[in-house]
């Protein structure tokens, strides 16, 4: 593991997931799930995530939609929290939502409204 990557990839992950989450995932990782959290903390987050080539927002934004097009509603709520702490607005959440329903499938954009809609209801209480 490249320590300087990783150290990268756990300050941006925490900027953009949250701290208490980043830190209980790793805290709570056990030798089964450890060399994942270290291989998404290093690669996604210490290789990509700190590029220079697009900002966080933009990142959020591609992410949103990937997410829907896989349909991954776990990953989904992450990075909704994520998107927010990133300057994406709920009316470009919407929109990024419309867009997918046309090019990933209505059903998929659907469940990302919904993950949405109990997302923001979360953020607000």
């Amino acid at each position: 593991m490249d320590q300087k990557k990783f150290d990268a990839g756990l300050k941006v992950r925490r900027e953009v997931l949250g701290a208490a989450y980043v830190d209980k995932s790793i805290a709570n990782a056990d030798d089964f799930i450890k060399p994942m959290q270290e291989l998404v903390t290093e690669y996604c987050w210490g290789e990509i995530w700190t590029r220079e080539g697009l900002p966080k927002k933009t990142r959020s934004i591609i992410n949103l939609a990937m997410l829907t097009a896989l349909n991954r509603p776990n990953e989904l709520k992450l990075h909704l929290r994520g998107a927010l702490r990133n300057g994406v607005t709920k009316e470009e959440i919407k929109e990024i939502f419309l867009q997918t329903a046309i090019y990933c499938g209505v059903p998929a954009a659907l469940d990302s409204f919904k993950t949405a809609q109990q997302v923001f209801a979360e953020e607000d209480e």
